[in-house]
């Protein structure tokens, strides 16, 4: 199995799956059964989900490259150095570490965010699908504000712990306690403070002309409670917005009915919407 170097020199491991057009995914495909994974599906997740992604793709022909880069940050938090220019070049490595030149990328939430800090930075990514966060008007100001909370409160729960740490209803986010550390929720805020000047604007009019996809749930709109300062990341409203624009642009832009930010990144909805704009891009 290679082996990826990130930016702090750190190693994790790649997977490849399949023969054919390279395709970059940066999740994890480990397969989990029991009572973790119950709970995963009980909060609306699919444990599985870049299994499911990644093999359906190798049916379909890909060359299927994955990293659980997410997973590697929640145990080798970058606190100070996770920015959106260390982003682009641990997915590079990744890239690199399979030996690929040039591949497809698809990300969904904020990795699809660093699927547009990608295309923007190299010559090498020939197709750039963006799920759960739009192409413009992204809310980079409300993500902001969101983490700032979390680290907040991550710092506070380090410094006075919880004598007992509430078990939610599924769902109920707001009555969850924070249970992640300074460090896993200052990366994300540092990595938020990179984007504060970024333009969405001015990156997707640069883009170079490669095939682009953009989609998200119907009602993919977060209320954050109280916690964090009753914040709303409004991801389906920008793309709406800017729909037609968009699709002047190139760009395929695709709204998922009655789904939510969760309900929108299941395999049953990506992988046959990923699947056929591979193999029939949208002409430029």
């Amino acid at each position: 199995m290679p082996t990826a170097r990130l930016h702090d020199d750190a190693p994790i491991e790649v997977t490849v799956l399949g023969a054919g057009p390279a395709v970059l995914l940066p999740v994890s495909t480990r397969v989990l059964d029991g009572p973790e994974a119950e709970q995963m599906r009980a909060w609306g997740a699919d444990p599985n989900l870049g299994h499911h992604l990644a093999t359906g793709l190798e049916a379909a022909g890909f060359r299927v490259i994955t990293a659980d880069y997410e997973g590697h940050l929640a145990a080798h938090p970058q606190p100070r150095t996770l920015n959106a220019a260390t982003l682009a070049a641990d997915l590079l490595a990744i890239a690199d570490a399979a030996g690929e030149r040039r591949f497809a990328y698809y990300g969904y939430s904020w990795l699809a965010l660093a699927g547009l800090q990608l295309a923007i930075r190299t010559d090498r990514v020939t197709a750039l699908a963006m799920g759960g966060f739009p192409p413009l008007g992204g809310p980079y100001a409300a993500m902001l504000a969101v983490t700032e909370a979390t680290y907040r409160m991550a710092v506070t729960n380090a410094e006075n712990p919880p004598a007992q740490v509430a078990t939610p209803e599924p769902g109920d986010w707001d009555s969850a306690d924070m249970t992640l550390s300074p460090d896993q929720t200052r990366q994300y805020l540092s990595l938020y403070e990179s984007l504060t000047d970024f333009s969405d604007k001015a990156a997707v009019a640069t883009l170079p002309p490669i095939p682009r996809l953009a989609f998200a749930g119907e009602k993919d709109t977060i209320v954050y409670g109280p916690k964090w300062g009753d914040t709303v990341v409004d991801i389906v409203g920008p793309l709406i917005a800017n729909q037609t624009a968009l699709t002047t642009a190139g760009w395929r832009v695709e709204i998922i009915p009655a789904a939510d930010h969760m309900a929108a990144m299941q395999a049953a909805v990506v992988l046959p919407l990923l699947t056929d704009w591979l193999q029939h891009p949208q002409p430029e």
